[in-house]
């Protein structure tokens, strides 16, 4: 008895149809599931039979939590890590793939219906029709686990209003259908009932009309509602200047981002605002996943990589112990090891502008 696909590839009625299906594990995505999405991509961007491409998630929990941490722990604790590890490679192909998402000829429509977090949003965020339901819960939540934002995720948080980004990055907050529309990170609101309406309609209609035909209006989002007290915080040069800043603020929400901060990576922690300072100057998407790959591959070597995934997915304690343990003894030069170039195995990623 053969087991299904991870993920299904069909193409019928004029679209090019994704879906991740590995629904016990949230359809977390792993190295041969990113080759098959390129495969698939690659094979349609000049396929006149395919109008649109349509993404998503197989079973009811969402569209992807992330990519295959479980694995990753392994290469890291075995010390099989840089870029020519079985992780570095898998890297090195889902950052190609979302460069291509980024770049795709044609609409591309991905339903980010529940759970999207982390690789979730590099095969979301940069496509071209991005649509959110009243389930969606979107995240980049490395700094929990010791890592750093990768997938163009940085690329999209330096790009929210104001601060919002930065916020959601260091705190790992997870937005809402009205947060991430708000945010950057998605176009349209459907309510969830009508998703298979609308996956019948793209057979006859272009993705702008099927979608307006069940689009309707987002929900206010929370997140911004709060770009005051955000944008005054997190415009800080350094880490402890936001937690300082946090701290002192009146508003409730303030005090507990300074303590949802402190329980982080201190390393993750002050690699990500670098990288999110970084990301919101660079020209585009793919020098900011060239430097990314710089810094995940930099991760995949430390301590707090391994430690992270054991706290919080192999043994669930969730008490991880970090080194070092605080922001004040992280160094200046600890955060720029991370940033070091790899030579020829840098990702070498290159825009069509």
């Amino acid at each position: 008895m053969t087991s299904e696909p991870e993920v299904l590839i069909e193409q019928r009625d004029g679209l090019g149809l994704i879906t991740l299906n590995r629904p016990k594990a949230i359809n977390a995505l792993n190295h041969s599931m990113a080759l098959a999405i390129s495969a698939a991509l690659h094979a349609w961007s000049d396929d006149d039979e395919v109008r649109t491409v349509v993404v998503t998630g197989a079973g009811e929990r969402g569209l992807c939590a992330g990519g295959d941490i479980v694995a990753i722990h392994i290469d890291a604790t075995d010390g099989a890590a840089g870029a020519d590890s079985p992780t570095g490679r898998f890297w090195r192909d889902e950052y190609v793939l979302n460069a291509l998402i980024g770049r795709y000829p044609k609409p591309y429509v991905v339903v980010m219906d529940g759970i999207v977090m982390g690789g979730g949003v590099g095969l979301s965020g940069h496509g071209s029709h991005r649509i959110v339901t009243e389930r969606s819960k979107i995240g980049m939540p490395e700094v929990g686990i010791g890592f750093i934002p990768d997938v163009g995720g940085t690329y999209l948080l330096s790009r929210t209003p104001g601060e919002l980004g930065t916020h959601v990055a260091l705190t790992t907050a997870r937005m809402n259908a009205g947060d991430a529309i708000a945010a950057g990170f998605a176009d349209y609101y459907l309510a969830s009932e009508h998703l298979p309406a609308l996956l019948d309609t793209l057979r006859t209609e272009t993705a702008e009309i099927a979608i307006a035909k069940f689009a309707s209006a987002a929900p206010a989002s929370g997140l911004l509602a709060q770009q005051g007290w955000i944008d005054a915080c997190y415009s800080a040069d350094t880490v402890e200047e936001i937690v300082a800043r946090l701290q002192a603020h009146e508003a409730p929400q303030a005090a507990k981002a300074a303590a949802d901060i402190l329980t982080k990576s201190p390393v993750a922690l002050k690699v990500t605002l670098r990288s999110l300072r970084s990301a919101r100057s660079a020209p585009n998407l793919e020098a900011v996943l060239n430097e990314e790959y710089r810094v995940s591959i930099a991760a995949l070597a430390s301590a707090d990589l391994v430690e992270g995934i054991r706290a919080q997915v192999i043994d669930k304690d969730r008490n991880p112990q970090w080194s070092p343990a605080t922001l004040a003894d992280v160094t200046a030069a600890q955060v720029d090891a991370y940033f070091a170039e790899l030579g020829d195995q840098e990702l070498g990623l290159v825009s069509n502008d």
